[in-house]
């Protein structure tokens, strides 16, 4: 009975150790990794993309999950890097930084570094062919709104611009925005606490960027990097 009565409580002990390692596990915050596509091709107007691109990590790693935020950049962006960039990666986010034109184009460049127009159904075929585990793409470009609200049939969410963006607008919006992901919150807040950013600097635009969201989901329910 002696012998019983050790095996029992050992038994008991460990799997209250076990129990406690499950417990320390789910508090560790989800990893995801955030791909960042830049092209300013010759002949439009010169973005500060690497600013854009600094203040997203600073306040990335300023947030309190910055572990968990991997984020990745790739720079003047061709149309044949999209997918190995994509394919190399396996990001959680995809976020694009350049020019968009009013007709629904993403502005890549080519080879020899002019322009070259990408349409909204090759975007959004591209995105439908890579969506094991991308939940997000945000378009940081002008007009993208037709992008965004077309690619969230196939993914999570999207965000797109309704109208041209500003270089300050789009760097502090979308620096804020990340830095609200990394503290674990969800789509929805860290899209109002960005819009709030705008004003809080007193910059004009807090409407022009638009999330758009799957139809069988909520935005409040979303969360990137969930604690």
């Amino acid at each position: 009975m002696e012998n019983i009565s050790s095996t029992l409580r050992s038994h008991e002990l460990t799997q209250r150790n076990l129990n406690a390692a499950i417990t320390d596990l789910q508090k560790i915050p989800e990893k995801i990794k955030v791909l960042f596509l830049a092209s300013n091709p010759d002949g439009t107007g010169q973005l500060r993309l690497d600013e854009e691109a600094r203040d997203i990590y600073e306040k990335i790693r300023l947030s309190e999950y910055r572990d968990s935020v991997e984020f990745v950049t790739r720079w003047a962006v061709r149309t044949s890097d999209i997918l190995q960039a994509i394919n190399e990666t396996n990001p959680t986010v995809i976020h694009f930084s350049g020019h968009g034109t009013d007709t629904d184009e993403l502005v890549l460049q080519n080879t020899d570094g002019s322009i070259k127009l990408v349409s909204k159904e090759v975007i959004v075929q591209v995105i439908s062919t890579v969506t094991d585990k991308v939940r997000l793409v945000y378009f940081n470009t002008c007009f993208s709104y037709g992008q965004a609200e077309a690619i969230v049939e196939h993914i999570d969410a999207a965000i797109g611009m309704t109208q041209a963006v500003g270089d300050e607008a789009a760097k502090v919006f979308a620096s804020y925005f990340y830095s609200a992901i990394g503290f674990g919150k969800s789509l929805e807040v860290a899209f109002k606490q960005a819009q709030a950013a705008l004003l809080l600097e007193g910059i004009s635009g807090e409407d022009t960027p638009k999330l758009y969201i799957n139809a069988a989901l909520n935005a409040d329910e979303v969360i990137l990097v969930r604690p």
